[in-house]
């Protein structure tokens, strides 16, 4: 990984003792190259949008590739590819659409976000984490409506997953990965199956269920067990001679679900 990548992987794995785990056992330090995408959340705000983190990897030689709907979670996403290095990880960037959500939901949310500093550098914005109070009433509030406006809630701007490059595996495909993982104790995201798309939409998917960390309410003190980051897992295949890049709207909606309080419970 590039430095700035070595960055944001040191920060997600802060939250996601899964992540060195599984780096470990699949030997990903073998690979030059073995992540497939990272992710990120937001919310649709003026300053706070999908444009503003996609900015920091425009600056690196990205371009944005890709346009995703999600109507059921209220969510709009794109992803951005590089146009310097191919091999570099692709960045999914989504955010929710607070203005379908409730009064409550849309002002705490543009409340806690308006505490960012935008002035900061790219690494530390994307790497910032929650810069407000957490209190655990409102995460249950938010959970209620939204999990991901929870997530968000949670733990600001930080790596929401990697996505391990299963392509780059030696003598690997994306159902001996997950039977590894299983056989190992690692629990996977079956909703929608353990294993997401096909190959002949050119894309399988799997991810894991997300670490949970604890937080400390700061009106209680007492510290509450939340869903953290997760690893995702993505096969690749050609289309017409050509390897697809793109995501599946139909699979992502099922790999949000990794954060979700109820899988994790």
């Amino acid at each position: 990984m590039t430095p700035f990548f070595e960055k944001l992987w040191a920060n997600y794995q802060s939250v996601t003792p899964k992540a060195e785990q599984i780096r470990n056992s699949l030997n990903l330090d073998d690979y030059e190259y073995f992540n497939d995408h990272v992710a990120f959340r937001t919310l649709n705000i003026k300053g706070h949008g999908i444009q503003f983190l996609a900015a920091p990897f425009i600056r690196e030689g990205y371009k944005q590739c890709g346009t995703y709907i999600f109507q059921q979670k209220k969510l709009n996403a794109i992803h951005l590819e590089s146009i310097v290095n191919p091999l570099l990880p692709k960045v999914f960037i989504s955010e929710i659409l607070i203005e379908e959500f409730s009064p409550d939901l849309q002002k705490t949310l543009t409340d806690c976000f308006n505490t960012v500093n935008s002035n900061k550098s790219d690494e530390d914005i994307l790497t910032g984490g929650r810069t407000w109070d957490f209190e655990y009433s409102k995460f249950s509030q938010l959970s209620e409506e939204s999990e991901y406006a929870a997530w968000i809630y949670a733990h600001g701007y930080r790596v929401n997953h990697f996505t391990i490059r299963v392509n780059s595996l030696k003598n690997k495909d994306i159902s001996e990965v997950c039977d590894e993982l299983l056989k190992n104790g690692i629990s996977l995201n079956d909703s929608g199956g353990i294993i997401k798309g096909s190959e002949k939409i050119g894309l399988k998917q799997a991810s894991t269920i997300a670490d949970n960390i604890l937080l400390k309410c700061n009106t209680s003190g007492k510290e509450h067990p939340i869903p953290s980051c997760y690893v995702e897992f993505a096969e690749r295949f050609e289309i017409e001679g050509k390897q697809y890049n793109g995501f599946v709207a139909k699979s992502a909606n099922h790999i949000f679900e990794s954060t979700n309080r109820k899988i994790n419970q």
